[in-house]
């Protein structure tokens, strides 16, 4: 597993992001919301509003990645 450099943070997004945001509209929140640089290297994660979403946003060789990952709870597992 390739992972980001030992000297990335990672900053969490406080508060409901609309998760059909993309690159562009999440970058953009980056950038006047939490004050920081989008293309530095860093990884930033979203939220949506029932919590069982997130979207990472992270620079990497010359470009932005997304990510996003559903988070099942253990009990709507099994019904």
């Amino acid at each position: 597993m390739i992972g980001p450099p030992t000297n990335t943070r990672i900053w969490i997004a406080a508060g409901v992001t609309d998760m059909r945001s993309g690159f562009n509209s999440l970058a953009v929140k980056v950038q006047m919301v939490l004050e920081k640089d989008p293309y530095g290297g860093h990884v930033f994660i979203f939220r949506g509003r029932r919590g069982d979403l997130l979207k990472a946003l992270y620079w990497s060789d010359g470009g932005l990645c997304l990510f996003a990952n559903y988070l099942a709870s253990y009990y709507n597992s099994f019904s």
